[in-house]
C-alpha cells in the first residue's frame, strides 16, 4: 500500500510537470510567460525531423502547422492543413544550383517538387534543317540556327534525342520494353525528365491549367510578345518563349510560345507523339496534349 501511494504521488507530479510551461536553456532563465516550451540557446539550434519527400508525404493525417526538414530538397517544409507548403523567404526560393555541361543552373521548388528554373541547354549544335540522330553525341537546336539563342532560351530537342533512345526509344516508335521508374534521359545525374503526371502535380499546385501559365511564365515583356496575359511568375518557374523547331520547315512562334517535352509517350498512333505542355503571350493557360516526337521542344529537369 505504502508503494503504490509513493508510485501515485510521482504521478501526480509528473502530470504537474507536463501541464507546465517548459524552458529548454544554458542559463537557467524561466519560459517567456507567452510560450508553452521555450527553447533558448547562442550556440545551438533546434533540429527538426529530417526525412524524404517520400516519406514527408507518407505521413498519416498530419496535423495544421506540422514541420519537418525535406532532405530530398533542402528546406523546411510545414502543413497548411491540406498540403506541404516550403517555407521560404519569397518566390523563387530553391534547393540549390546544378553546374552540367559547363554551365550552372537555378533551381525553384513548387510545391513539394524541385524544378530547374531554366531551360536545359546542353549538347552540341546542329542545323535545324537535320534530325537529331542517336550518335552517343548530344544534339540540340538553337531557334533560327543562331548560338546565342540557345544562351538565353536553351536548347531544344526532339523527343528520342530527350530520352535518349531509351530501350530503343525513336521519334518513330516507342520504346521496348517500357521503362520502370523515372527516365533521366539529357539531366544531369540525380535529376530526370519530368512524366505527364508530374507536370500535372506541378498545374495543380498551381491552381489548375487554366491559370497555371501566367504563375509559371517570366513576368513583362523584355521577352515575351505583349500582351503576355496573366503573366506573374509567382511561382519562380520563370518560362521564357523559346519557340521550337517545327519537322524541317524551319523555327517558329519565338516570343509567343514556349513548349515542354515529358518523358511521356501519347497514346495515339502507335505511340509516335508525346506529352507536352505549352504557354503562349495571349493566354494565362497551361496547354497539355500530344506532339509529334520530330517537333523541337524546350527541356526543364525535375529533381529526383
Amino acid at each position: 500500500m505504502k508503494k503504490l501511494s509513493v508510485l501515485t504521488v510521482v504521478f501526480l507530479l509528473f502530470s504537474s510537470v507536463l501541464l507546465a510551461q517548459a524552458g529548454i536553456n544554458d542559463d537557467n532563465s524561466a519560459p517567456d510567460n507567452s510560450a508553452m516550451l521555450d527553447v533558448k540557446s547562442t550556440g545551438k539550434g533546434l533540429l527538426p525531423p529530417r526525412m524524404t519527400t517520400s516519406q514527408m508525404n507518407a505521413i498519416a493525417s498530419p496535423s495544421a502547422g506540422l514541420i519537418v526538414f525535406n532532405t530530398t530538397l533542402n528546406i523546411l517544409f510545414s502543413f497548411n492543413g491540406t498540403s506541404w507548403d516550403a517555407m521560404t523567404n519569397g518566390t523563387g526560393q530553391g534547393c540549390g544550383t546544378i553546374s552540367y555541361g559547363g554551365q550552372t543552373y537555378q533551381t525553384v521548388v513548387i510545391g513539394t517538387q524541385c524544378w530547374m528554373a531554366e531551360n536545359l541547354n546542353i549538347g552540341t549544335m546542329i542545323n535545324g534543317s537535320q534530325e537529331q540522330a542517336n550518335n552517343a553525341v548530344v544534339e540540340k537546336y538553337c531557334y533560327d540556327n543562331i548560338p546565342a539563342n540557345c544562351d538565353v532560351y536553351g536548347g531544344m530537342y526532339q523527343w528520342a534525342e530527350v530520352v535518349q533512345y531509351l530501350n530503343g526509344a525513336t521519334n518513330q516508335a516507342s520504346w521496348n520494353p517500357l521503362p520502370t521508374g523515372d527516365v533521366q534521359g539529357i539531366c544531369p545525374p540525380g535529376w530526370h525528365l519530368p512524366a505527364d503526371a508530374e507536370w500535372t502535380a506541378l498545374t495543380t499546385s498551381l491552381g489548375g491549367e487554366s491559370v497555371a501559365g501566367g504563375k509559371m511564365k517570366e513576368a513583362g515583356t523584355s521577352h515575351w510578345l505583349s500582351p503576355n496575359t496573366g503573366a506573374t511568375n509567382t511561382s519562380g518557374f520563370t518560362a521564357l518563349p523559346g519557340g521550337e523547331r517545327y519537322l524541317t520547315d524551319g523555327f517558329y512562334d519565338l516570343a509567343s510560345y514556349t513548349g515542354f517535352v515529358s518523358s511521356s509517350q501519347y497514346s495515339y498512333n502507335s505511340g509516335t507523339f508525346a506529352w507536352v505542355r505549352s504557354m503562349q503571350n495571349i493566354t494565362q493557360m497551361v496547354g497539355a496534349g500530344g506532339l509529334e516526337k520530330i517537333v523541337g521542344q524546350s527541356v526543364r529537369c525535375l529533381k529526383n
